[in-house]
């Protein structure tokens, strides 16, 4: 269905990837040079520009800070779970993907994906019921990821993981109670890193199905995280071990803390 993706930085994203937009919707009296930008590449790729009276863009986005600018895409098309698995395992650094396990907050979901895309994860899978979908929130709060990171819905999260267990990656889930802090686990392998939900983590039944659990060692006197803020905190870890560089220069300290190696935790195979 025609989707509304607004924001600066969103609607920047989307046209610099090509993605099929039908028009571009700008509020009268906004400054164009801040939006100069958008409004060039949209006269290059002909995608018509109409301007309109704020209360008109109020009444698409009501619940958004639209900054004045929107663009109303044709459609959004999930990607195909088979696609994202075979992208992870394809590439020659170690693949990871992201399972939200029943994310409800738009908002959430948003920031998660824009975590997730920052840190380049090959894609994102959630459930079809009880969570929450790609709307017009989560493009914006996702401030243009949405645009880049392939997300996949599947009726069963833990058939899924099952799936994605069989097709040799390590299902690894984050929880408060994880025995293994992220700063003593060996994350370099193919894994799929899996979140739970606002206020109720994993549920049981997913968390039978992870290899290993996980936890971020806390010094203060709160319990939890936002779930974007806790996927950074992973995959920044992730990034470290991995030695991921950034303009030719190693993440990697001189110090590096000792993780557990495959043969200190198990196969694939073995739920820990």
């Amino acid at each position: 269905m025609p989707q509304a993706i607004s924001g600066i930085n969103a609607v920047k994203e989307n046209l610099r990837e090509g993605k099929e937009i039908a028009e571009l919707l700008v509020s009268r009296g906004r400054k164009v040079e801040r939006l100069r930008e958008i409004l060039d590449m949209a006269t290059d790729r002909g995608i018509p520009i109409r301007f309109k009276d704020r209360p008109y863009l109020n009444k698409i986005c009501p619940d958004l800070c639209h900054q004045g600018v929107i663009a109303i895409l044709r459609n959004y098309s999930y990607s195909r779970l088979e696609d994202l698995i075979k992208g992870a395992l394809a590439g020659k650094d170690r693949g990871i993907l992201l399972v939200a396990d029943h994310i409800t907050d738009p908002g959430n979901l948003g920031s998660l994906i824009r975590t997730a895309e920052f840190f380049g994860a090959q894609g994102l899978i959630l459930p079809r019921d009880r969570s929450a979908s790609i709307t017009d929130t989560v493009h914006k709060r996702s401030a243009g990821g949405s645009t880049y990171l392939p997300v996949a819905r599947v009726v069963n999260l833990a058939r899924t993981l099952k799936q994605m267990k069989d097709e040799g990656l390590w299902i690894i889930g984050a929880e408060a109670e994880g025995k293994t802090n992220i700063y003593g686990f060996d994350w370099n392998r193919d894994l799929v890193l899996v979140l739970g939900s606002e206020g109720k983590g994993l549920s049981k039944v997913v968390r039978d199905r992870c290899h290993h659990l996980v936890s971020i060692p806390r010094s203060g006197h709160l319990t939890s995280l936002n779930v974007s803020i806790a996927a950074g905190i992973i995959l920044s870890e992730i990034a470290r071990q991995r030695g991921i560089t950034h303009k030719g220069k190693p993440l990697r300290p001189p110090h590096v803390t000792r993780a557990l190696t495959t043969s200190q935790i198990g196969s694939p195979t073995t739920l820990v």
